[in-house]
């Protein structure tokens, strides 16, 4: 399993560049030496096994974008494997289990996480959850499946704030494997330690400062980011899943084959509609009340679903296998756009941040930077978005996009070249 998720995405593995601003801030904290933030309880994002992560690769390994995403890359295909094993150990026979692990890592929610740096939180969290069922389904005493889940969730608090869906997850683990007194432990295990760090985070996690609307919290905002959650998937040429219900027409599509899934599943077994639905929604938990979604929130939510929808697929009818197999197809082929997009932005970051770099070390003044006709304006305005230093140059503020009545020095070509202007 681990070769067969490694093949099918070696396009990202293959990309020359990075993504997003993440990355490019991340290694500039790297070279500057910046102290992981252990001791910052107080920030809005307190995530410092993954930042510390985060540096030391970096520091190996930014310089060489293909081994980076190689790692992270690698990193997906383990959790694929860890899904596959947790799957086998709830009873899902081995083919269908290595086809659920497969359709996990070519979902656009996987892609995107195991193609951006700006996600190894993610792939920190969702490895914690799956390590933490695969321990609990070997464990004979409920005291240790206890201090099992209690340990793992403690690391996975430690690398994202969605690993508060773990004591949830255990929850309709327990609920649905016939309420083994393991699973009711690990739950109890995992929750205390879940309800130590809300003791302790609540009040920044509501209120503190924070960048970006996107973190915006409202309970009105639950019923459109799970409903964003549950449309993206087919629709195809979507990058991001926050543009997914700006898209009438498709959208409208994939609510019709998403209620196909539905009764496909329905007719299967209820018992796998109710597991899809709840323990959905459960894995979707920490960000259904944020102001904005993104792909990479949706990465447990993919594993599940991936595995649910598998095992229903031997109790269907023939209709409802020709269903799941389209929304399956339509799911892979949008992971697969979003890989193929994926790898463009990191080849024009490997053309622009250099020729940005070399043309701040050589410019008198500010760079001011004009969009050609066919440049894509998303691409380079996170590509300069608060970039401390790149390639041992100072970017900063010497480097904005044009504006009304500037008059820019520089045009940014396409493919991330600049050509200067008289």
């Amino acid at each position: 399993m681990f070769s067969a998720a490694l093949l099918v995405q070696l396009p990202l593995a293959l990309n020359p560049g990075y993504f997003s601003h993440d990355e490019l801030q991340w290694a500039a904290f790297a070279d500057a030496g910046v102290a992981s933030p252990w001791g910052d309880v107080g920030a809005f994002q307190y995530r410092p096994l993954t930042f510390s992560l985060w540096m030391v690769l970096s520091r190996a390994l930014f310089a060489t974008p293909m081994l980076f995403h190689a790692v992270l890359v690698a990193w997906g295909a383990l959790n694929a494997t860890l899904l596959l094993a947790t799957a086998r150990g709830f009873g899902l026979a081995a083919k269908p289990a290595a086809l659920g692990a497969l359709a996990f890592v070519l979902t656009p929610y996987a892609a995107y996480v195991h193609g951006w740096a700006g996600c190894i939180a993610d792939l920190l969290w969702l490895s914690c959850a799956l390590l933490l069922a695969l321990l609990v389904q070997q464990c004979r005493r409920p005291w240790l499946a206890g201090v099992i889940a209690a340990a793992l969730t403690a690391l996975a608090l430690l690398g994202k704030e969605a690993a508060f869906a773990i004591p949830p997850l255990l929850a309709v683990a327990w609920w649905f494997d016939a309420r083994r007194p393991r699973w009711l432990a690990a739950m109890l295990g995992a929750g205390a330690v879940a309800a130590l760090s809300l003791a302790l985070r609540a009040g920044v996690l509501l209120h503190a400062p924070r960048e970006g609307g996107q973190y915006a919290l409202s309970p009105w905002h639950l019923p459109l980011r799970w409903l964003e959650y549950q449309l993206f998937p087919p629709i195809v040429p979507l990058l991001e899943s926050f543009n997914t219900l700006q898209r009438v027409g498709p959208a409208l599509v994939a609510g019709l084959l998403w209620l196909g899934l539905l009764a496909a599943l329905w007719q299967a077994s209820r018992r796998l509609v109710a597991l899809w639905l709840l323990g959905g929604v459960v894995a979707l938990l920490p960000v259904l009340p944020l102001a904005g979604g993104f792909n990479h929130y949706a990465y447990g939510f993919a594993a599940l679903g991936a595995m649910t929808v598998v095992a229903a697929w031997p109790l269907a009818s023939r209709r409802g296998r020709m269903t799941i197999a389209a929304f399956a197809l339509l799911t892979a082929l949008h992971g697969g756009v979003v890989m193929w997009r994926m790898q463009q932005v990191g080849r024009i970051q490997a053309v622009f941040s250099p020729a940005l770099a070399r043309a701040v070390r050589t410019h008198a003044g500010p760079l001011i930077l004009q969009l050609s006709p066919a440049a894509k304006d998303w691409i380079f305005r996170r590509l300069t978005h608060d970039i401390p230093r790149y390639d041992g140059v100072a970017i900063g503020d010497r480097v904005r996009m044009a504006g009304p009545g500037d008059r820019a020095t520089h045009l940014i070509l396409a493919d991330g070249r600049l050509q200067p202007l008289p």
